[in-house]
C-alpha cells in the first residue's frame, strides 16, 4: 500500500530512515500515545439540517468529533477468512474493505482533493536514480541464474498430465454439479445393490463384492485427495504471500489510526477556539431576522383582518370592482404569505362567499340598470344613462368572467319593445273619442277601429319611437364595446411589454453568465450563491428557497407596477372607484405585500373570449333591429287582419309603403342590418294589394270592352298631355288638374311621336291603366315582378277580348252592332298598333326596377308583342278577304262586251273607293298603300282567272281592246284615290304568258 501525502509523520520518518535499501520497517507500537491527549469537550455541529422539530438533534449518524473516543459501529472487526472468502466478487484481493463498507468502497471514484499536489513522474526521478544501479545488478543476476519456476516447468507439466489421467479414472457421476445421494437413481448408480443377493442370506460372493466396491471408492477418494494436495502445493506461495501482506496491512492501519486520532484532536480544538463564537453571533442574527419576519407577519395579519369591513364599506357605495380587487389580493396573501395560519382557516371560504354575493349583486344591478335605461321616457335627451355606472358594471362583470350579461340586456330589450308598442297604442286610443276602451279591451281590436289616417299616424309614431329606441341601444352598446375593446387592448399591450422585458432580462442573464465565466472562482450561479448564503445564515433549505423566490418576485412586480402605471392598464377600473373608497382600500392594503397582488390580465377573460363578447355586442344590435321590426310587423298584421289594408287606395298604400321603407332605411343606417321581417310583411300585403289592384282594373277593362261600340272617340286634352309626358321620358301619372282649368278642346286623333292614332275610348283608359301600374312600381319597388306579371295579363286580356269582339263578331251580340265594318276593323288595328308602340317603353321602365337576375320575366313582353302583331296581321288579312270575296262575286259575272267601261268594273271601282274612304283617315299612308297593293293583287288574280275562262288573250283583237279599256278605267279610278297616285298596279299580269 503506497504512502500518500496524507500519511502519518511516523510513516514518513521510517521511510526516510530506511537507509539505502529503501525497505519499510515496521514501526513501534504507538497505541499508548493516546494517553497524552485529553478528551476535548463536545461542540455543536455546524452542518445545516432540515426542520425535524428537535433543535439539538442535528445528525442521525455518529459524529467524528464528539464520538471519537466512544465505541461506534466503525470499531467493529471482521476476520480475514470472511473477507477473503466473499463470494460476491471474482477478485479475492480487492474485497477486503468491501466486507465492512460495502461493495462500492474500492470501486467508487473519489474526486481528487484541491489541496493535494498532482504527482507526476518527476517526483520519482530521485528514487529511480538511487535504485538504478541495483536494478541493473538484479536483472543481470536473473539472466545468469535461471528461475526455479523455469526448471520445474517440465516436471509440473508432466505431473499435470498424469493427474489429469488419474482424475479421468473417477466416474463422471461424481463430478456432476447436481450430485446428490438422496436421489435414488444416483444412489443406485454409486452403490449397485443389484449385484448383491436379496434372498436374505449372506454368502462369500456378496462379501467379496462389497469389499471390492469399498476398495474402489477408497481408490477414487485417494485420487481426489492427491489432486487436491497437488493443487495446494502449487499455490502455497500465494497463501504465504497473503499472510505476509496481512501483517504489513495491520501495521499500516495502526499508523493510520494514530494519524486520525491526532487529526480529530486538532479538529476539536479548532471548533472550540474558532467556530463556537462566530456561530453564536450568526445564531443571534438569525433570531433577530426571525423576529422581524414575525413582526411583519403580525402586521400583515392585522391588515387581512380588516378586509371584511372594508369590503362591506365598498359594497355600500356600489364599488364592486374595488371590493373584488381587495378580495383577490387578500386571497392571494392567504395562499402565499399566511398559508397555514389557524386563525384564518375560515377566511378564505368567507371571501369566496362574499365574491359570489358580489357577482349576484352586480348581475342584479346590471338588470336594474338595463330596465331603467330601456324603459325611461323618450323625451330624455341623454342617450346613455349613468355612463360611469355602466362602465363600472361592465368592467366588474368582465373581471368575474360573467360573460352572459348581454343575455340579460337582450331579455330586457324584448320586454321594452313590447312596452313601446303598447304605450303608443294606448296614447293614440286615448285621443280618439269614437273608441270605447271599456268595450274594446284588446289593442288589436282598438287598432282595427281606427281610420286609415289615425292608424297611419300611430304607425309613424311607432316607427319614430323604435328609431329612438335603437339609437339609445346603439349608444349603450357602444359604451359596453369600448370597455371590452379597452380591456382587450390593455391585455395585449401588457403582454407585449412582458415579452419585451423577458427578452431584455434574457440578454442581461447572458451578460451575467459571461461575467460569471470570467470571475469563475466558485462556480455557482447568483441564485445558488444566494441560497448558499441564506442556508449558511441558519435558515432551513425550504425557507431559503422561499426567500430567494420572494426577492426575485418583488423585483419583477415592481417592474410590472411601473409598466401598469405607464400604460394605463387600470384606466377602465379608474372610473369605478370614488375617492373615499380608494382611500379606504389603500389604507387596508398598504400592509399587504407586493407579491400578494394579482395582475388584471390574469383575472380578465382571454383574448378569444373578449373577441367573442365584442361580436355578441354587434349581434345584440342586430337582434334589437330584428325585434323592432317584428313588433312593427305585429302592428301591421293587426290592422290587416280584417282586410282593411287590401281595401286601401293606391295612394294610401303607397304612403304606408314609403313609411315602411323609410323606417327600414333608418334602422339599416343605425344597425347595419337588413331586416327582412317587416319588408316581408309589407311584401305579403303588397301582393294582396296588387291582386286587388289588378282585379279592379281588369274588371274595369272588361266592362269597358263589353260596352265599346268600336267607333272613333275624341281625345281629351288630359290624355294628350298624358301621352306627351310619356314622350318626355316620365313614366308617371301627372297630377289631375281641377275641372274647368283646361281650355283646350278635344281632338279627333291622338298624337304620338308625330303620328296620328285614331282610337276608341277603351284604349285611352288602357293607357292610363298601365301608367298606374308603372306608377305603382315607382312607389313600391318590391312588387315589380308581381306587377309586371299582372300587367302582361291585362294586356293579353285586352288583345284576346278585342279579337273576340271584332274579328269574332262578338260585339254583334254584346253591344248590338248590326255588322262589323271595315272601319271597325281598321280602328281596332290602329288601337292595337298604339299598344304595341308603348310595350317597349313599358318594358324599359320595368327593366330599371328589376335586378339583373330577374330579367327573365321580361320575356312576357316579347310574347305580348308577338300576339298583338299577329292580331294586326289577322285584321289586315280580314280586310283583304272582304275585298277578295267582293271581287270573286263581281268578276264571276264579267263579260267582254260593250258598252265600256263595263258595269262590273264600275262596281269594283265604287267598292274600292268606299274601302279607301273607310280606312284612309284611320290607317297611315304606308299601311294604306300596302293594303291596296294586296287588294289589287287579289283583283288581278280573279280577273286573270275570269279572262282565262272567257278565252280572251292579248292578241290585239276586239275583245282584247275592250278589256284594255276596262283595265284603264280601273287604273285611273284607283290612282285617283288619295295617297295612291304613285301606286304601281302592274296590270299586264292579268294576261297569260304566250308559250
Amino acid at each position: 500500500m503506497a504512502s500518500g501525502p496524507g500519511s502519518s509523520p511516523m510513516a514518513q520518518s521510517s521511510m526516510a530512515g530506511s537507509g539505502a535499501d529503501g525497505f519499510f520497517r515496521k514501526p513501534k507500537d504507538l497505541a499508548g500515545s493516546s494517553r497524552y491527549y485529553r478528551p476535548p469537550r463536545s461542540l455543536p455541529d455546524v452542518c445545516p439540517k432540515e426542520p425535524t422539530g428537535d433543535a439539538r438533534g442535528l445528525c442521525e449518524g455518529p459524529s467524528v468529533v464528539l464520538d471519537q473516543h466512544q465505541w461506534t459501529v466503525y470499531n467493529s472487526k471482521v476476520n480475514l477468512p470472511a473477507a477473503l472468502n466473499d463470494p460476491r466478487l471474482s477478485k479475492r484481493e480487492s474485497d477486503f474493505f468491501t466486507k465492512t463498507w460495502g461493495l462500492d468502497f474500492t470501486e467508487t471514484e473519489v474526486m481528487p482533493s484541491f489541496y493535494l499536489p498532482n504527482i507526476t513522474a518527476e517526483h520519482f526521478s530521485a528514487y529511480l536514480q538511487d535504485t538504478a544501479q541495483r536494478e541493473k545488478i538484479h536483472e543481470r543476476c536473473k539472466n545468469i541464474c535461471p528461475s526455479k519456476d523455469d526448471l520445474s516447468l517440465s516436471s509440473i507439466t508432466n505431473n499435470h498430465d498424469k493427474a489429469k489421467e488419474e482424475l479421468e479414472q473417477v466416474p463422471k457421476i461424481f463430478m456432476r454439479p447436481d450430485f446428490v445421494l438422496n436421489d435414488p437413481a444416483t444412489f443406485n448408480a454409486v452403490l449397485p445393490w443389484s449385484h448383491f443377493s436379496v434372498a436374505g442370506g449372506k454368502n462369500s460372493r456378496d462379501g467379496a463384492s462389497s469389499r471390492l466396491l469399498q476398495e474402489k471408492l477408497s481408490h477414487y477418494l485417494d485420487i481426489v485427495e492427491v489432486s487436491i494436495a497437488r493443487q495446494i502445493s502449487l499455490r502455497s506461495e500465494a497463501f504465504f504471500h497473503a499472510m505476509s501482506s496481512q501483517h504489513e496491512l495491520q501495521d499500516r492501519l495502526r499508523e493510520t489510526e494514530v494519524a486520525v486520532v491526532k487529526l480529530r484532536a486538532r479538529t476539536a480544538a479548532m471548533q472550540r477556539v474558532m467556530c463556537r463564537g462566530p456561530l453564536l453571533a450568526l445564531r443571534d442574527a438569525v433570531t433577530r431576522s426571525n423576529c422581524a419576519k414575525l413582526h411583519g407577519k403580525l402586521k400583515l395579519m392585522a391588515a387581512v383582518q380588516q378586509t371584511q369591513p372594508t369590503v362591506q364599506l365598498l359594497l355600500s357605495t356600489s364599488e364592486f370592482v374595488g371590493a373584488l380587487e381587495l378580495i383577490a389580493t387578500t386571497k392571494e396573501v392567504l395562499q402565499q404569505e399566511l398559508q397555514g395560519i389557524h386563525s384564518f382557516r375560515h377566511l378564505g371560504s368567507q371571501l369566496c362567499e362574499m365574491e359570489k354575493l358580489i357577482d349576484k349583486m352586480m348581475v342584479a344591478d346590471f338588470t336594474t340598470y338595463s330596465r331603467s335605461d330601456l324603459n325611461r321616457s323618450f323625451e330624455d335627451d341623454s342617450q346613455v344613462l349613468e355612463k360611469d355606472r355602466l362602465q363600472s358594471l361592465v368592467f366588474g362583470l368582465l373581471r368575474q368572467r360573467k360573460l352572459d350579461f348581454l343575455d340579460i340586456y337582450s331579455e330586457e330589450m324584448m320586454q321594452s319593445a313590447k312596452g313601446i308598442v303598447r304605450q303608443c297604442v294606448l296614447r293614440s286610443v286615448s285621443q280618439i273619442e269614437e273608441i270605447d276602451t271599456d268595450a274594446v279591451v284588446k289593442l288589436q281590436d282598438q287598432m282595427r277601429l281606427m281610420t286609415f289616417a289615425q292608424w297611419f299616424d300611430l304607425l309613424q309614431n311607432v316607427f319614430e319611437h323604435f328609431v329612438l329606441f335603437l339609437t339609445r341601444i346603439k349608444a349603450t352598446l357602444n359604451v359596453i364595446r369600448n370597455v371590452v375593446l379597452e380591456v382587450l387592448d390593455s391585455c395585449q399591450r401588457n403582454r407585449l411589454v412582458d415579452a419585451s422585458s423577458a427578452a431584455a432580462h434574457g440578454n442581461c442573464g447572458e451578460n451575467e453568465d459571461e461575467d460569471e465565466e470570467d470571475s469563475g472562482s466558485s462556480g455557482l450561479r447568483p441564485g445558488e450563491a444566494e441560497l448558499a448564503y441564506l442556508t449558511h445564515e441558519g435558515l432551513f433549505i425550504s425557507d431559503a428557497l422561499n426567500e430567494a423566490e420572494r426577492r426575485s418576485s418583488t423585483a419583477v412586480q415592481a417592474k410590472a407596477q411601473t409598466r401598469a402605471e405607464t400604460s394605463g392598464s387600470d384606466s377602465a377600473s379608474g372610473t369605478t372607484e370614488s375617492s373615499s373608497s380608494r382611500e379606504q382600500t389603500s389604507n387596508t392594503t398598504s400592509s399587504l405585500p407586493t407579491g400578494g397582488t394579482i395582475s388584471i390580465e390574469d383575472l380578465m377573460p382571454s383574448d378569444l373570449e373578449l373577441g367573442r363578447v365584442a361580436n355578441n355586442i354587434q349581434e345584440l344590435l342586430y337582434t334589437a333591429s330584428d325585434i323592432s321590426h317584428d313588433r312593427c310587423v305585429k302592428v301591421l298584421l293587426a290592422k290587416a287582419k280584417d282586410g282593411s289594408l287590401e281595401r286601401l287606395s293606391s295612394a294610401e298604400f303607397v304612403c304606408v309603403s314609403r313609411a315602411v321603407e323609410g323606417f327600414v332605411k333608418d334602422t339599416e343606417a343605425l344597425c347595419s342590418r337588413r331586416s327582412v321581417s317587416l319588408r316581408g310583411a309589407l311584401q305579403s300585403q303588397a301582393n294582396r294589394f296588387v291582386h286587388r289592384f289588378h282585379e279592379e282594373r281588369k274588371t274595369k277593362l272588361s266592362l269597358l270592352l263589353d260596352t265599346e261600340r268600336w267607333k272613333q272617340a275624341e281625345v281629351p286634352a288630359e290624355f294628350q298631355h298624358l301621352v306627351d309626358s310619356i314622350a318626355d321620358g316620365h313614366i308617371t301619372l301627372p297630377e289631375r288638374k281641377p275641372a274647368g282649368t283646361e281650355d283646350k278642346k278635344p281632338s279627333d286623333f291622338l298624337l304620338v311621336d308625330g303620328q296620328k292614332y285614331a282610337v276608341v275610348g277603351t284604349v285611352l283608359l288602357l293607357i292610363r291603366i298601365f301608367l298606374e301600374y308603372c306608377q305603382c312600381v315607382n312607389d313600391i319597388p318590391s312588387i315589380t315582378t308581381d306587377m309586371l306579371t299582372r300587367l302582361s295579363d291585362l294586356l293579353k286580356h285586352f288583345n284576346s277580348r278585342s279579337c273576340q269582339l271584332v274579328l269574332g263578331a262578338g260585339a254583334l251580340q254584346v253591344v248590338g252592332l248590326k255588322t262589323i265594318t271595315t272601319k271597325n276593323l281598321a280602328l281596332v288595328s290602329r288601337c292595337l298598333q298604339l299598344v304595341v308602340h308603348y310595350i317597349p317603353i313599358i318594358r324599359a321602365h320595368f327593366e330599371t326596377k328589376l335586378q339583373p337576375k330577374q330579367y327573365s320575366v321580361l320575356r312576357h313582353f316579347d310574347h305580348i308583342t308577338k300576339d298583338y302583331n299577329d292580331h294586326i296581321a289577322e285584321i289586315s288579312a280580314k280586310l283583304v278577304a272582304i275585298m277578295d270575296g267582293l271581287f270573286e262575286k263581281v268578276l264571276s259575272k264579267y263579260e267582254v262586251k260593250a258598252p265600256m267601261p263595263s258595269l262590273c268594273f264600275r262596281n269594283v271601282c265604287k267598292q274600292m273607293a268606299k274601302m279607301h274612304e273607310a280606312i284612309y283617315e284611320l290607317l297611315p299612308e304606308e299601311q294604306t298603300q300596302m293594303l291596296f297593293l294586296r287588294i289589287n293583287a287579289s283583283f288581278k288574280m280573279h280577273l286573270k282567272r275570269q279572262l282565262s275562262r272567257l278565252g280572251v288573250i292579248n292578241d290585239g283583237g276586239p275583245q282584247h281592246g275592250l278589256v284594255v279599256v276596262d283595265v284603264a278605267f280601273y287604273t285611273e279610278n284607283v290612282q285617283a284615290l288619295r295617297s295612291l297616285e304613285r301606286l304601281d298596279l302592274n296590270m299586264p299580269e292579268i294576261w297569260e304568258q304566250k308559250r
